[in-house]
Parts: structure tokens; C-alpha cells; sequence
């Protein structure tokens, strides 16, 4: 196991901890009026974490099965057009998420709404964190990536478990924090969580746009440079 691997699983897991399912929502919970109640936001993290952590799982060990029965189906050339055309379009429809235009969509400012009502309970959390991580698997690009790490690193299957046990840990570390200082320092950390709900509603409307566009050029980039389409 080098230390770059595990570096760039780092990383990757700091950039999934900043997802609307690993930070957003929780910023909302710990904005609740009154006391913070603890166990509800650690039952909707562990959620989100444990779902995460068990796609991962099927992946690593789906991943390769599958790899083996296509082949190289995936390389061939009417394939990579298509994923040159899916790129692009993805690419394309980005903009229709630009937040300079739009407004934060209702339904975000609904969860937000949702989650923050003082009565709402454990169970609609936890059903709130499948369902944000449900959103999130299309898009989970991050993740995938470690897990790609993963799977080729010829790694044990203990230690790949370890490692993506880890990583669904930082993912959600800095809410871990935020909850931390929420119950030790309300009055302190109360001023930092509005300021990022704020910035949360600001860019909620184009957070999905920038997904996409990523999402559209890496899967353009790949397929044109297979098809060799720029020498």
C-alpha cells in the first residue's frame, strides 16, 4: 500500500464530505432551534456513511466480475461514440443549472425546510439520508474514482474494506465536527453554520450543474481520446 493511494483516497473522500448528503443536510439539522439532538444527525450520518460504504462494496467486488464478462465490448467503437454523444450532452445540459440564473430549486429548500423542523424524526432522517444518497449515486464521480484506485491496487480483501471503511469515515468527518462544536461552543459555531447555510442556498441551484458538466467532459474526454479523434 503506497502512500500515494492513500493520499489520493484521502482526498477524494475530503471532496465527497462536501456533497448535499454529507454536508448540507447536516449543516441544516444542526441549524434546528433549541437543543441539538445528537443521536437523530449521528443515526442520519451513520445512514449515509453504511450506504456508501456498501456500494462501495459492490462495486470492488461487482466491479471486476463484470469487467471480466464484457470484455473489451466497451472499447468498441460504437461504444465510445456513444459515450462521446452522452458526454457532450451532459456537458451541454449543465447550463441549464447555471445559479446565476435559476434560483435554488424548491425541493433543496424544501429538505432544508423538512430538516430542520424540530419534530421531525429518526426515522424520516434516516429515510431523508437514503434517499440524498440514492440522488448522489449517479453522480458520486469522487467515489467511483476511489473505488477504481481500489480495485486496482491488488490489494487484499480485508484491507480494501479497511480502506473504504476509512474513507466513508472522513466523508463525513467534517460534519462529525460541526456537530462536535455545535454541542460544545452553540453560541460560537451558530454565526459559522448560518454563513454556510447561506452559501449552501446561494449555490444549491447550480451545485448539480457543476456535476454535470464534470461528469460530461471526463466521459467526452475519454471517449475522443479511444477514438483518437485529435491524433
Amino acid at each position: 500500500m503506497s502512500a500515494g493511494l492513500l493520499l489520493s483516497l484521502a482526498g477524494l473522500s475530503l471532496v465527497d464530505s462536501t456533497s448535499v448528503g454529507t454536508l448540507f443536510i447536516p449543516v441544516w439539522l444542526l441549524l434546528a432551534a433549541g437543543p441539538v439532538s445528537v443521536r437523530r444527525i449521528l443515526a442520519y450520518l451513520g445512514t449515509i456513511a453504511g450506504f456508501y460504504f456498501a456500494v462501495g462494496l459492490l462495486l470492488a467486488w461487482g466491479g471486476n466480475r463484470l469487467a471480466d464478462a464484457l470484455g473489451g465490448a466497451l472499447d468498441n467503437r460504437p461504444v465510445l461514440w456513444a459515450q462521446l454523444a452522452l458526454g457532450v450532452g451532459l456537458f451541454v445540459l449543465s447550463f441549464r443549472y447555471d445559479g446565476k440564473r435559476r434560483r435554488p430549486g424548491g425541493g433543496v429548500l424544501r429538505w432544508r425546510d423538512r430538516a430542520t423542523a424540530g419534530d421531525s424524526s429518526a426515522r424520516w432522517l434516516v429515510g431523508l439520508a437514503l434517499l440524498a444518497a440514492l440522488a448522489e449515486v449517479a453522480t458520486m464521480l469522487p467515489y467511483l474514482g476511489a473505488v477504481g484506485l481500489l480495485t486496482t491496487s491488488g490489494l487484499g480483501a480485508a484491507t480494501v474494506v479497511a480502506l473504504l471503511g476509512g474513507y466513508c469515515l472522513i466523508m463525513v468527518l467534517p460534519a462529525l465536527l460541526l456537530l462536535a462544536a455545535r454541542v460544545a461552543w452553540p453560541a460560537r459555531i451558530e454565526p459559522v453554520l448560518a454563513r454556510l447555510n447561506a452559501w449552501i442556498t446561494r449555490t444549491s441551484g447550480s451545485a448539480l450543474g457543476w456535476v454535470l458538466g464534470i461528469a460530461g467532459f471526463l466521459l467526452a474526454r475519454d471517449a475522443a481520446a479511444r477514438l483518437e479523434l485529435f491524433g
